[in-house]
Formats: C-alpha cells, structure tokens, sequence
C-alpha cells in the first residue's frame, strides 16, 4: 500500500493570520477554510499542503519538528519573510551554521536554508 505526505498541520490561535503568513511566504493560497480549520497549498490537487487548527495554550518549548526552506537567495529571502511579519531567533544554532532560523508570527520556528538542489545537498 503507497503512502504520501497530505499535509503537516499547525497549532494556532490566530488561524487567518497564520495562514495569510504563510501563503505569502511559500506563494500559496488559501484552499480550504471552516472556523477550525484553514488549508493552504500551491493549488487544490498539489500534496503537501499546510493546515492551520485551533488551540487553546500557548507555544511554550522549541518545536520538535519545523519547516526547512531554500531559497534562490537566502540572504534577500530572510529579509522578505523578516517583512511578512517572522523575527530571527537563537536555538542554538551558533555561527557557522549555514541556515538562517526564524520564527513565524505564533513564535514557530523554521529555518531559511542555503540553496539546496537535491536532499542529498
């Protein structure tokens, strides 16, 4: 039997907002939208998507698991998502890393990678 990955889902208390996040940072839409719950993806029949659902508390500890993008040019594409509304933070990272870590407006971390072609880079 196949299996694929249909959408990574993220706990928020401002389900619009997040989602409207990022739609502008992967230049995605909107797909589905009820009170509880707000798909995002490049179009209705592209897998994976993201899907925004509500909860009560608050972000408390790093995430266990977060979002890797690479960019063209990780440099201006820091700044473009510094300009959506995400801030730079400290996991630990250090200073040779050669990811940039961020956090969307809810306080998720992700991380900016260098160009990448393959998983294997």
């Amino acid at each position: 039997m196949a299996v694929s990955l249909y959408t990574v889902v993220i706990d928020a208390h401002d389900l619009p907002a997040l989602a409207h996040f990022w739609s502008q940072v992967l230049d995605w839409k909107v797909v589905f939208e009820a009170e509880d719950e707000i798909t995002i993806g490049a179009d209705e029949f592209s897998l994976p998507g993201i899907t925004f659902v509500p909860v009560p508390e608050g972000k408390t500890v790093k995430n266990r698991l977060h979002i890797d993008l690479t960019p063209d040019d990780q440099a201006a594409e820091v700044e473009r998502i510094i300009g959506l509304g995400a801030r730079r933070a400290d996991v630990g990272q250090g200073p040779e890393a050669t990811w940039v870590v961020l956090t969307d407006p809810e306080g998720n971390e992700f991380c900016v990678l260098r160009p990448k072609e393959t998983l294997l880079d």
